[in-house]
């Protein structure tokens, strides 16, 4: 699948990568392999593996497939492969906006923007959602709707900790269980698959903002979401937590009218591509 970064250069994700998952999803005997490799326990079982001393040996080929840029995170003393896949930036590899006007990308991802209209619906990739199942909670409905669905979807080769977007008052972490697929762009054109994945759930009560939902949604073969901390008073770009091995993605839910979305971002969006941004970047400014 095709994006683009923010100077509009057209990027491209892994061939193969896709070329498997439109088998997962798009073939009689790719559809019987998913209902195995989407279950709880298999995912559970390969993040175990991927905790043990042995699985360093993965590290370097990794490093080398997917092109991680070393230079830009602490590589030392990994104990597992998931100790690396968590691996933390080295100083001053990201530069988070502080200015409180502006809205900042909660991870280094692919985001798109989405409306969701007044009955609290809105569609990704085709197919359409309704808020109140996304988060299983007709409140949260009534709050959002007329309002915008940022998703950040992160790859492989992405860092996989998350910030927060603006300080405010964090809310306890409310666990929606469920499947885990892959949040691959085909498989999202196949299954209502943030509907179908376990996922995270948490409110901040944003000093510059209004009231934000933060969801971090689970991806096949995720060992596990990490949230560091319940209810508390956050600073914006403070680490908020991590992700094991796997993609995932990060939704966003603002308020109608709370922000306005960079230009950039809201056009790729409407024509079906992604944006490249980074931890911290700016995405958007205060109305």
């Amino acid at each position: 699948m095709k994006y683009k970064d923010r100077q509009g250069n057209i990027l491209e994700d892994d061939k193969i990568q896709e070329s498997i998952v439109r088998f997962l999803y798009g073939t009689y005997p790719g559809e019987g392999l998913l209902k195995i490799l989407t279950h709880k326990g298999i995912s559970k079982l390969a993040g175990t593996l991927l905790s043990t001393k042995m699985s360093t040996a993965l590290i370097p080929y990794f490093v080398r497939r997917n092109n991680i840029k070393v230079r830009e995170y602490d590589m030392s003393g990994h104990r597992s492969f998931n100790d690396f896949f968590a691996r933390r930036l080295s100083v001053g590899a990201r530069n988070v906006e502080l200015n409180p006007d502006l809205l900042i990308s909660p991870a280094d991802s692919k985001v798109m923007v989405y409306n969701c209209d007044e009955n609290a619906e809105f569609t990704i990739k085709g197919l359409k959602y309704i808020f109140a199942e996304l988060t299983q909670s007709k409140k949260l409905a009534e709050v959002f709707k007329g309002g915008q669905l940022l998703v950040f979807r992160l790859s492989v080769d992405d860092y996989h900790r998350y910030c927060y977007v603006d300080s405010g008052d964090k809310s306890q972490n409310y666990r929606i269980p469920g499947i885990l697929h892959t949040v691959n762009p085909v498989a999202c054109e196949n299954t209502h698959v943030y509907r179908e994945n376990e996922r995270v759930i948490s409110m901040l009560k944003s000093e510059n903002f209004g009231l934000i939902m933060m969801m971090e949604v689970g991806a096949m073969m995720v060992g596990k979401i990490i949230n560091y901390e319940g209810p508390t008073y956050v600073r914006k770009g403070k680490e908020k937590g991590r992700f094991e091995f796997g993609g995932s993605t990060i939704i966003i839910a603002l308020r109608k009218g709370a922000a306005e979305i960079d230009h950039d971002i809201l056009l790729n969006s409407q024509q079906g591509l992604e944006t490249k941004v980074k931890y911290g970047e700016r995405i958007g400014r205060k109305v």
